[in-house]
């Protein structure tokens, strides 16, 4: 941090907070059903948000009065790689029902989220998902969050179990050593859950006294199969794998989609390629990454905090260089090795063991019963008469392990028995959409994106049909703000909410994940998205050149030429 910076409130309150406690045990004794200002923000290193059910913020009471912000939790359990045993999404399907909002949310990085929970349930939630080997510890806040990686559970090369047990590695190496969060909520000291201890510090030699100026996130993926998104994360590791085995990584850092379009000096930014490290070296080289990141990441604005706006700003030389000094010395440059493909692994495939795996569309990540579609009980009858392991991907849905090839037809009944649909019954277009929760539970969010995207969907399936482009792989990603928790600026279509009811709609991404869209379209209400899109694809199928997708055809053309605003 530069001698001149002056820390920011939340730098100076993780500082005074006892290495992250603050008064949140104390709170948790009163009746109010929110938190503190302070509290709510040391929270999120917990797990935990404090949100308000934006929907009845209006509602009336008996007497005829406005009944005021109705306070709840939002609790999010961290999963490396999205890998959970049948018992552990089962228990968690229990927590929604018991202590939540009926739903369970699986999140665009492999986690989990349960909403609606009050106040007065949050600890018993927390306490059940550590019992049943999970945790919310660092899901949230200013430290490494949940590490992504490719789920896929191909068994015979060892490839696809090495980014996973890099990704245990890396959400190991780098959960905070404080021991708040076992104080607060699971130290049970002689029957009495109240009593928290006495404050012991303890040595935080990667996060020191204040943590980092911002989230940070990481990712371990493959050159063809970048379902993580690694170019989006403030380190990702691409994997260099020759004969079959990982001989190293590709280490890209700086990635980020959060920005503030009133404010110029934030923009969203892909991950540079800075240097090549073997099995023996990454860890280091990642620790020496996130130190930097500490030591000089911009800790008075909060807007310019993150590990993009450092690189942005020294240049990746010095980056790179102030990296090596860290590491204690030289790093190799990139192998030539980079992204070349993407998949969305739903449907049937083979696991390379004789078994099979089935991936299973959750649209948006909900998981619920609703009409016809009774998800939340389908996955329970499947689960809980095979038991199989579980892994969430990337784009909110979910895949189903080491089943034996002789229960495939009793699966694929059960799942029609539940309107559960097939891969092959949806289009590619719903298979690679994404949507953050939005309202009525997230207090930054400006317009709706969960509960609006099938929609658009819908409709942008009739208008695809109508162009013979079912066969096009399109992604489109939703957010109902521009911190933008689905990612949308870099694939084929991205939506942004800019104001109540409209949104900007950006192109030229791809699903891959290796650009930036740039703005079609800005300030346009929620129907008449497609209507605005519709022209652009009728070019794309006239104009495009060979198997050209439709954000290559918007980035080769450019803005001026397809008429984007300028």
């Amino acid at each position: 941090m530069s001698e001149t910076q002056k820390l920011s409130k939340v730098e100076l309150l993780k500082e005074s907070s006892q290495q992250l406690r603050g008064t949140l045990a104390e709170e948790l004794l009163n009746d109010r059903p929110e938190f503190s200002d302070d509290a709510a923000t040391l929270l999120k290193h917990h797990g935990s948000y404090l949100q308000d059910d934006r929907d009845s913020r209006r509602a009336k009471g008996e007497d005829g009065k406005a009944k005021g912000k109705q306070y709840s939790c939002m609790v999010r359990t961290a999963i490396p790689g999205g890998r959970l045993t049948a018992q552990q999404l089962l228990a968690e399907l229990d927590l929604c029902e018991l202590l939540a909002n009926g739903t369970l949310r699986i999140t665009s990085r492999q986690g989990l989220q349960l909403h609606g929970v009050l106040k007065s349930n949050l600890k018993a939630s927390i306490r059940e998902i550590n019992r049943i080997k999970l945790t919310t510890f660092a899901a949230c806040g200013d430290v490494n969050r949940n590490v992504m990686a490719c789920p896929a559970p191909i068994r015979n090369d060892g490839v696809r179990a090495g980014l996973q047990q890099m990704a245990d590695q890396l959400a190991l190496h780098f959960r905070p050593k404080t021991t708040s969060y076992f104080d607060i909520w699971l130290r049970d000291d002689e029957g009495n859950e109240q009593s928290v201890g006495e404050f012991q510090p303890v040595d935080e030699p990667i996060y020191g006294p204040r943590y980092l100026p911002r989230k940070f996130k990481m990712g371990v993926g493959l050159p063809e199969d970048n379902c993580v998104d690694l170019y989006t994360q403030d380190l990702g590791l691409l994997a260099v794998v020759e004969g079959g085995v990982i001989i190293g990584w590709n280490v890209l850092a700086g990635g980020g989609m959060g920005r503030t379009p009133s404010a110029e000096k934030t923009f969203p930014a892909l991950a540079k390629r800075l240097c090549f490290a073997t099995p023996q070296q990454v860890l280091a080289v990642c620790e020496a990454i996130v130190k930097v990141q500490r030591d000089f990441g911009n800790r008075e604005d909060r807007k310019r905090a993150r590990l993009k706006y450092l690189i942005a700003d020294w240049g990746v030389d010095r980056f790179r260089a102030t990296v090596e000094q860290y590491f204690g010395g030289p790093l190799a440059d990139p192998h030539p090795v980079d992204v070349t493909g993407v998949e969305d692994h739903l449907g049937w495939h083979e696991q390379g063991d004789g078994r099979l795996f089935l991936g299973i569309n959750v649209e948006n990540g909900r998981i619920k019963d609703e009409g016809s579609l009774r998800l939340k009980a389908g996955l329970r009858a499947i689960l809980g008469r095979f038991g199989m392991e579980v892994r969430l991907t990337a784009l909110q849905s979910l895949i189903l392990c080491d089943i034996e090839p002789g229960d495939r037809a009793e699966i694929e009944r059960m799942m029609a028995e539940y309107g559960i649909l097939r891969a092959d019954q949806l289009s590619l277009l719903r298979r690679y959409s994404i949507a953050c929760p939005a309202f009525p539970t997230c207090g930054l969010s400006i317009t709706e994106a969960e509960r609006a995207l099938p929609g658009v969907i819908d409709q942008l399936e009739q208008e695809v049909a109508k162009l013979g482009l079912q066969s096009d792989k399109l992604a489109v990603h939703m957010t109902g703000c521009p911190n933008v928790c689905a990612r949308p600026y870099t694939p084929d279509i991205g939506l942004v909410g800019k104001a109540a009811g409209k949104y900007t709609v950006f192109v030229g991404g791809n699903p891959e994940g290796t650009r930036l869209g740039f703005i079609y379209r800005d300030m346009v209400p929620l129907e008449e998205i497609v209507p605005a899109l519709v022209p652009l694809l009728q070019r794309y199928r006239v104009e495009r050149t060979g198997s050209e997708s439709f954000g290559d055809f918007c980035a080769r053309r450019g803005p001026e030429a397809i008429g984007a605003v300028s």
